[in-house]
């Protein structure tokens, strides 16, 4: 893991400067910091504003970057004014992405920075991720996964540096909640962070609102299932959903699990 740090913090060292896609999560938070620890005042953040990142989201992100002294830009990123994105295809993540990466590098070019670079880690390898083609296309960085950092080591690392994100729960961007196929709205989005965040306000650290029509798909962690289940929280659950517009509430007796929604899709020959 040492040598992996320190293979990651020379890789940065070797860069005139960079932008980094800083979302605030567990991976693009310690990226950032290494990144800042190395190059100082020739980093810089930049967020996206969008209806598929919660508010409580980007606020997080803004306060690391104050706290820190790391010069941020926040930009708008627009998912529902790409062609084809509201019809959620499977590659649905490559369309935003490709967006996304193009605009900071937009940024990077005004501020005068020759690199991007993104948090995706070694782990990442293992799941249908289409938006990494568009990281590959557009010629961003990926240098935890270049150094061979999986999710355990950079939450290790994390935590020996100090980070407010070493135990944070994963997160993923809204539209992830729907099924392929599924038309994703302004007002859908909406809902899915209505319901996402009176979990959280319930105590629940690990959730997921995955939507199938007018079908609400609760994930928790394993360990938190009986808590979903008991009267008090299924009764308040059942009519704050119904009333946000689901249908059904129903709980995913798998637990949470990442990228869940890929389960439908059709395996690789």
């Amino acid at each position: 893991m040492e040598v992996k740090y320190e293979r990651l913090r020379d890789m940065l060292a070797a860069l005139d400067g960079v932008a980094v896609a800083f979302s605030g999560g567990v991976d693009s938070t310690f990226l950032l910091h290494a990144a800042h620890s190395v190059l100082g005042g020739r980093v810089l953040a930049v967020t996206a504003r969008s209806e598929s990142f919660p508010a409580r989201e980007l606020r997080e992100a803004s306060d690391f970057c104050a706290r820190r002294g790391i010069r941020h830009v926040i930009c708008d990123s627009e998912e529902m004014d790409i062609d084809g994105f509201a019809q959620n295809p499977v590659n649905r993540c490559y369309l935003c992405k490709n967006a996304l990466f193009s605009k900071i590098w937009e940024i990077a070019h005004v501020h005068a920075i020759a690199h991007v670079a993104e948090g995706s880690n070694l782990d990442d390898d293992g799941d249908y991720r289409p938006g990494l083609r568009a990281v590959a296309e557009l010629g961003v960085l990926s240098p935890l996964r270049e150094a061979g950092l999986t999710k355990e080591e950079i939450r290790a690392l994390s935590r020996r540096e100090g980070l407010p994100t070493w135990d944070k729960q994963p997160f993923a961007c809204l539209a992830s909640r729907f099924v392929y196929g599924e038309t994703i709205t302004r007002e859908k989005l909406q809902m899915v962070d209505r319901a996402e965040q009176l979990l959280l306000d319930l105590g629940f650290r690990q959730v997921r609102v995955r939507v199938h029509g007018t079908v609400a798909r609760i994930e928790t962690g394993a360990d938190e299932l009986p808590a979903a289940a008991r009267e008090d929280n299924r009764r308040l659950i059942c009519r704050t959903f119904k009333e946000l517009g689901f249908s059904y509430v129903t709980l995913d007796l798998n637990g949470y699990r990442t990228g869940s929604m890929n389960e439908t899709l059709p395996a690789a020959p």
